[in-house]
């Protein structure tokens, strides 16, 4: 019996700031375009109301992630972050998704892949997008996952289980080093921007080089149509100067504009993904934001004298503010990342069977949408 009939079990969690379908490996076709066919059919993609399938029509919730055993030895299991157009039907696997990561560790113990502990679980994931690997603390008392708790991030409401994320290993997850251009600071169309990859390729630049404050709101920068543009063809430019070709068609490297802070935090951010507007930051954004400004000499570097003597920096962005720890020891050559991490949560929505639309609408591109982390 096919998918198309007996349909395909599906767990569809809320992960931080974004909501996706999570799947088995073993449930999904082996062969990529038959998996991603199947993938979009389900999704309702393309649409841009996503009407016949489970897409949320954004492409904060348009994502996949397939999770499996792992057969690294430094990890429990493999998560394939895959992320799905809205209105043109393509599927990406151009870049990670830490807010997805952070339903990872819940699915893999409610599905068995891996044994949970009392009280909590540690859960080593290889993200397979970046051959890196991220440990993921589950609240599990009496050895079952919970999602209740009193945690609350930005962009969801009310409040739940707290889930510590700990990345390893993701310098230069994209580009192959931390600092892409092998210098901390360099010029793209007359600004001055440091070019960092933590996790997620970046560009980082003062808001003031933009005729900007910093401090404007997603509507007002959204309007912007000149803003935009001007984005669009300096990320354009970034890109190839961080190694990673012609951009024009790719999610990456996103573009990050710094301010001082304004509601109590360390710094004030406007992330762009990768033209659009940010209604707040990606997980691994934030963490190389933050990476690149702990650099001596970098843009925004200036800004980290007034913060507290602690790793962990309070992040402000358009809807609220994101705690990310990290750690570079700056006293070698080049830097190295110490440590990396953030706190997220994560719910689930449901368990059950999902049934794709019959027949495949629209050619599936390999070209990568618009997306966030």
């Amino acid at each position: 019996m096919s998918d198309d009939d007996a349909g395909v079990r599906t767990t569809m969690l809320r992960g931080g700031t974004s909501r996706g379908l999570f799947f088995e490996a073993a449930d999904l076709p082996a062969d990529p375009a038959a998996r991603d066919d199947l993938l979009l059919r389900l999704m309702g993609t393309p649409d841009p109301r996503q009407i016949d399938g489970l897409g949320g029509a954004t492409s904060l919730t348009s994502k996949v992630a397939v999770v499996g055993p792992s057969e690294h030895a430094d990890a429990d299991v493999d998560y394939l972050f895959l992320q799905l157009g809205v209105a043109e039907p393509t599927v990406s696997d151009a870049q990670n998704c830490g807010n997805i990561l952070a339903g990872v560790g819940p699915f893999a113990i409610e599905r068995g892949l891996v044994a949970a502990a009392d009280p909590r679980t540690d859960v080593r994931i290889r993200m397979v997008n970046s051959d890196s690997v991220a440990v993921a603390t589950v609240p599990t008392p009496d050895g079952r996952v919970t999602y209740r708790g009193d945690v609350v991030i930005a962009g969801v409401p009310g409040t739940a289980a707290g889930i510590t994320l700990a990345f390893t290993d993701t310098e230069g997850s994209a580009t192959g080093a931390l600092l892409p251009t092998g210098t901390v600071r360099d010029t793209v169309d007359g600004v001055e921007v440091t070019c960092v990859d933590n996790g997620m390729p970046v560009v980082l630049a003062l808001a003031s080089t933009f005729g900007l404050t910093g401090h404007e709101t997603h509507e007002e920068l959204a309007a912007d149509t000149s803003l935009g543009e001007r984005i669009d063809a300096f990320r354009t430019k970034a890109g190839a100067l961080m190694g990673l070709g012609d951009v024009s068609g790719s999610s990456v490297p996103k573009t990050v504009l710094l301010a001082p802070p304004a509601d109590g935090g360390q710094v004030v951010t406007r992330s762009f993904i990768p033209v659009a507007p940010h209604t707040a930051i990606g997980v691994l954004a934030a963490v190389s934001v933050v990476t690149g400004m702990l650099l001596p000499g970098s843009v925004g570097h200036d800004l980290t004298a007034a913060w507290p003597d602690s790793s962990r920096v309070d992040v402000e962005h358009p809807t609220g503010h994101f705690l990310v720890d990290v750690e570079v020891d700056t006293d070698v050559t080049p830097p190295r990342v110490v440590r990396s991490g953030v706190v997220r949560t994560a719910r689930k929505l449901f368990d059950g069977t999902a049934f794709p639309r019959p027949v495949a609408f629209g050619h599936v591109s390999t070209s990568p949408p618009d997306s966030t982390d």
